[in-house]
């Protein structure tokens, strides 16, 4: 049986998400109190058909704080049990949180007795914070579209086979802000730049001309080996681990050569010894630019 938990902060893009989970074939349950999450499962397992143990549970900060901070204990009972949990955290900058408030003039569910939008979300971080450090996937909503957020969890969710560790490769622009959700960074900058290069400029790290300029300088190389060293030493130990994902950030300036060709390079010879590798990059998706 393999449970997806889904949390996270309110306009974050829980619900974004389990719709993703039951279009990829997972029973979804949304709000479900955290103490029937123990019936919730058993229930599942006693079912006779194969298809439908795959559960997806959304668990949001309505509940009793001794039953969230419980959570931890219970998810390693289901794992000596055989079951393959992911809990999946999904996060936004309060600034963020708030446009999309003010947007849909939604209410938000711990905006009670006349306490204002910035109290209540501050409030949910607290009360939501034991089940963000047990998450094994944490995503970061705050530059992402609703069809970019369905993108990734399709990625990292369906791509990953039972048992496995999903790495993400992700290529990013620092001028646009560090990926919270990155459990590893790499700063491309000192690299030689293909923008300083005319002809080179409007092109991306998905061209030719940009890999076989960056495939010609000395310090690329030496870098690229040098990650790639990193990597396959420390990736296997997170496997180990029983980590289910792995996210690793590169960046250059604006994120369309050196850190996008470094991801894909990457990606190709790490690919020998790891079987689940996803690349995203995230500044060439806003532009709607894609490998042709």
């Amino acid at each position: 049986m393999r449970l997806l938990i889904v949390s996270g902060l309110s306009g974050s893009g829980k619900s974004v998400a389990l719709h993703v989970l039951e279009d990829l074939g997972f029973y979804c349950i949304d709000n479900l109190p955290a103490a029937l999450l123990k019936a919730a499962v058993v229930d599942v397992t006693a079912g006779v058909q194969p298809k439908s143990r795959d559960l997806a549970l959304g668990i949001d900060a309505r509940n009793r704080p001794q039953d969230l901070a419980a959570l931890p204990d219970l998810i390693s009972q289901f794992r000596l049990q055989d079951i393959q949990v992911d809990v999946i955290f999904l996060q936004a900058s309060d600034d963020v949180i708030l446009k999309r408030y003010s947007q849909t003039r939604r209410r938000h569910p711990l905006a009670e007795h006349s306490r204002e939008l910035v109290d209540a979300i501050a409030k949910e971080r607290e009360l939501l914070s034991s089940v963000i450090n047990i998450a094994d996937l944490v995503i970061d909503s705050s530059r992402t579209s609703i069809y970019e957020l369905a993108d990734i969890i399709r990625e990292r969710v369906d791509h990953r086979e039972t048992g496995s560790l999903s790495l993400l490769l992700q290529s990013f622009g620092f001028k646009h802000g560090i990926p919270a959700d990155a459990d590893f960074v790499f700063d491309l900058r000192s690299l030689p730049n293909p923008y300083w290069t005319l002809k080179l400029r409007g092109l991306t790290g998905l061209d030719d001309e940009v890999s076989e300029f960056l495939e010609s300088q000395p310090a690329f190389i030496e870098m690229h080996d040098e990650i790639h060293a990193f990597l396959k030493r420390w990736v296997p130990h997170y496997r180990k681990a029983n980590r289910g994902y792995l996210t690793v950030a590169l960046g250059c300036t604006g994120g369309q050569h050196r850190s996008v060709y470094m991801a894909e390079k990457l990606a190709g010879s790490l690919d020998a010894f790891h079987e689940s590798i996803v690349i995203r990059h995230n500044e060439l998706s806003k532009q709607g630019l894609t490998k042709s």
